[in-house]
């Protein structure tokens, strides 16, 4: 049995999302929505709903990059900064995420990258009638600095 070459699989050339991207972004994440229902706070239906100008303004509001192999957008991850007072310094202290406690591969991945667990939400989603939960995980950027 031949295995695939990782060497012919082409970098992702990875950039932020703009506005005329908005089409290609709708199309990803209504497919991951229909795939992985689990994995979001929304659903396909209300997102699917939505006209074009709604995933424009998404693009806006938070910072979205995407993931581009031979010019087609593979994949997308994107964050939102809460704004706080107490973090005088202008910087990222700390990175918080929520995972779907049954995504073992996902929950690996981020503890090699750092992050540890704080907390358990029990019954955080319920696409299709079924209940999900999540794992809340953060990572302190600024330890071990002085």
């Amino acid at each position: 049995m031949q295995g695939v070459t990782v060497a012919n699989i082409p970098a992702p050339q990875i950039r932020r999302l703009e506005t005329p991207d908005a089409a290609l972004y709708r199309d990803v994440r209504l497919e991951a929505l229909q795939r992985n229902p689990e994995a979001f706070g929304s659903t396909f239906e209300r997102e699917n709903a939505q006209p074009l100008s709604w995933f424009e303004a998404a693009l806006g509001r938070a910072a979205i990059f995407g993931a581009f192999v031979d010019g087609t957008l593979a994949g997308v991850a994107g964050f939102a900064a809460q704004e706080d007072s107490k973090q005088a310094r202008g910087r990222a202290e700390m990175v918080q995420l929520t995972v779907v406690s049954e995504n073992e591969a996902a929950r690996r991945l981020y503890r090699a990258m750092g992050f540890v667990e704080y907390g358990h939400e029990k019954r955080a989603l319920k696409p299709d009638g079924r209940y999900y939960d999540e794992v809340l995980m953060v990572n302190f950027l600024d330890e071990g600095l002085s």
